[in-house]
């Protein structure tokens, strides 16, 4: 290794620290690449989205309702699609995305009372409507809240 062989890692240096205003040989200096006059050229610069005075875009546009932050994201589905189970079979979150009835759970799942239910199933999810349950009851199934 030799001093004529060093150089800077790659990556290491930055053309960020270069110094503006030092004069015109410097290449950058007079208006230290501001140009002439006017707003930007002035330290102070106004806050983000500031038009002039102007009425800013984001008071512009109309606003309407809330989003709260608590609401649970439900999965819907009816008893009729739990018709595609074996009888006696075990209904859970895992088995309706096996089965393809539901991709993503997200904060849960209720089974609604839509259509007919001939099977006797073991039905565990998060929530049950009244006729769902007792749809699922009237076969012979049970429901479980989990």
């Amino acid at each position: 290794m030799n001093l004529s062989n060093l150089h800077p890692a790659e990556g290491s240096k930055q053309s960020n620290n270069f110094r503006r205003g030092r004069g015109h040989a410097s290449g950058n200096g007079k208006t230290a690449g501001k140009g002439h006059k006017g707003q930007k050229a002035r330290s102070g610069r106004p806050r983000i989205g500031f038009e002039g005075g102007q009425m800013p875009l984001f008071r512009r546009i109309p606003k309407r309702g809330f989003t709260n932050r608590n609401t649970k994201d439900i999965v819907a589905i009816n008893v009729a699609a739990l018709e595609c189970f074996e009888d006696g079979a075990d209904v859970t979150i895992e088995s309706l995305m096996d089965m393809g009835i539901i991709k993503n759970p997200r904060d849960g799942v209720k089974i609604l009372g839509n259509g007919e239910i001939t099977k006797k199933l073991n039905v565990k999810v998060t929530a049950f409507s009244e006729s769902a349950k007792a749809k699922i009851e009237a076969a012979g199934g049970t429901c479980e809240v989990e």
